[in-house]
């Protein structure tokens, strides 16, 4: 039965049932096993991008949530869909972004009996459920109604993980009732009374009191801002948290987690609260365990990170909002007892400024130069490269959600298909893709998505013609460096095969020049900056 009555097609069913949760936007490519998942699909509303690649289709989902907050869905074929989408999914994981991840998989007789099929996996399933916060198969057609249902509950109440469900080619042919609607979904967990009024007990004395703001923090912007006003708390972020304090406000040291200076000054702290972090590795590097000694409190919707090495004084598992909120109404009006000074903050600001190397200073003029250019609200997804790792300390933020940084798994690659989803998200404000030439490569053929639909990314490509980290790396531990240099394409040549903008500035005047002429292009525009003419 091809038209909507009591019963209707499998995918016909599952695109009105995304569309009524909300879903607008899907990055999709049409395969042999999986063009049952489109039929009905222009009826929607929902907006579907065809990638170039599945791995462009999952870092434009990624992208997506992150600029806006709201997922996207992904449509791919059995077995190579799968595998190809795995490293964005494994991002979305580690980075705690959520998206709705569907792929086809064989007959369900079929499934795991290495019959020489196409597109075969041995454990289809388990090979996402790798990678995924929630990971399942629907053996029968109505099965499938609950696992979105399961897919969303987990997003609107949990920490947000990408979603996969997997759909064999005799269940998507199969009819279902076409009444599917959306369910109603839970909030949030709220903190325990008890719990807060020890916080704010703690923070009222505390004299040094220090707040360390995550990922799981952004959507907690404003009360979080009005909490370390209050405090007179200093406030350092993770790369996920940038922007949730004004990088200018009076106390706050910005994403420096990094640096040895904020290290120090993290020794001489007395409380500190942790929010929505997992206070792992790539949010400090090198010694990236709390101090000891220090009255640490933790404050997360995931109850695995409060039981991990940085034992907390209290841990408390909660929303970031919910806390904060329930926090500032606990304290007494007149805030605590800290003696933290604005002078001895913007001091140590100073001294990370002064102690920055000599390419990190290349790094800071060039980003500034372009910072210029662009509105507050700008939207930077940045890759693994020399000059995002520079950027995320030393790139202001003033808003929450602008900066898109592929932190935890640290794949290469994320920059410009992100930025393609954030500019879909978020159509009216300026986005750019901060990649490296090696970088680039990897998902260099997503140009194509933001050229045929008109995207003004702007792409701020760093060449030094060279896996530049690695070699320097290879260097230091007095490693002859292999396989780090490269002959690059012409990157100009490239921008005219696919229709784009192209600008090779030579100064920092001509870069500010660019990025600004690249906004109003109607279309992506490639900014290539050589290191050496900097």
């Amino acid at each position: 039965m091809d038209t909507l009555s009591q019963q209707t097609k499998l995918g016909r069913a599952l695109s009105r049932l995304l569309a009524d949760y909300g879903i607008d936007t899907v990055f999709g490519i049409p395969g042999v096993h999986n063009v049952e998942l489109f039929r009905g699909f222009e009826e929607t509303g929902m907006r579907l991008f065809l990638p170039r690649h599945e791995q462009g289709a999952g870092f434009m989902a990624d992208g997506y949530a992150r600029a806006c907050g709201r997922p996207a869905a992904c449509f791919v074929i059995t077995g190579p869909g799968l595998t190809n989408i795995m490293t964005p999914i494994g991002q979305a994981y580690s980075d705690s972004v959520p998206m709705l991840v569907f792929a086809s998989t064989l007959d369900v007789r079929d499934i795991a009996q290495a019959g020489g099929r196409l597109h075969e996996m041995i454990d289809q399933k388990s090979a996402a459920a790798s990678v995924s916060g929630f990971a399942a198969i629907a053996y029968a057609a109505e099965e499938c109604e609950e696992l979105v249902a399961r897919a969303f509950t987990g997003f609107a109440t949990g920490r947000p993980r990408p979603a996969y469900i997997e759909l064999p080619i005799d269940v998507l042919a199969s009819e279902v009732p076409a009444n599917w609607t959306a369910r109603r979904l839970p909030g949030r967990p709220v903190p325990n009374p008890d719990d807060v009024a020890e916080v704010a007990t703690a923070l009222t004395n505390a004299e040094r009191p220090m707040l360390l703001l995550g990922g799981g923090a952004v959507d907690a912007a404003e009360p979080l801002r009005r909490l370390a006003e209050t405090l007179r708390a200093a406030v350092a972020t993770t790369a996920a948290g940038k922007g949730i304090v004004e990088d200018g406000a009076p106390l706050s040291l910005g994403a420096t987690l990094t640096s040895s200076e904020t290290k120090a000054f993290m020794e001489t702290t007395d409380v500190i609260v942790a929010i929505g972090t997992e206070l792992s590795e790539t949010d400090f590097w090198g010694s990236y365990a709390v101090p000891p000694g220090k009255t640490l409190f933790r404050v997360d919707i995931d109850p695995r990170s409060l039981a991990d090495g940085n034992l907390a004084s209290l841990g408390i598992c909660a929303d970031a909002d919910a806390f904060a909120k329930a926090l500032l109404a606990a304290l007494p009006a007149k805030g605590g007892a800290s003696r933290l000074q604005d002078d001895e903050i913007s001091a140590l600001r100073a001294r990370v400024v002064n102690n920055r190397g000599a390419l990190r200073r290349r790094h800071a003029a060039v980003l500034e130069a372009m910072k210029s250019a662009l509105p507050k609200d700008a939207i930077i997804a940045s890759d693994m490269t020399q000059i995002a790792y520079s950027g995320t300390e030393v790139y202001g933020m003033d808003e929450p959600r602008c900066w898109l940084h592929p932190c935890g798994f640290g794949t290469l690659g994320y920059a410009l298909p992100a930025a393609i989803g954030a500019q879909i998200a978020e159509p009216e404000r300026a986005v750019v893709a901060l990649i490296g030439d090696y970088g680039f490569q990897y998902t260099i053929n997503e140009l194509g998505v933001a050229a045929e639909h008109d995207l003004p990314v702007i792409i701020l490509l760093w060449n030094n013609d060279a896996l530049g980290q690695i070699r320097d790396d290879m260097v230091q531990k007095q490693i002859t460096p292999l396989g780090t240099s490269l002959k690059n394409p012409d990157f100009a040549d490239i921008a005219r095969a696919y229709g784009c903008g192209y600008a090779a500035p030579q100064s920092l005047e001509e870069v500010t020049a660019a990025v600004a002429a690249a906004r109003t292009a109607g279309g992506p525009t490639i900014i290539e900056v050589h290191e050496d003419r900097f």
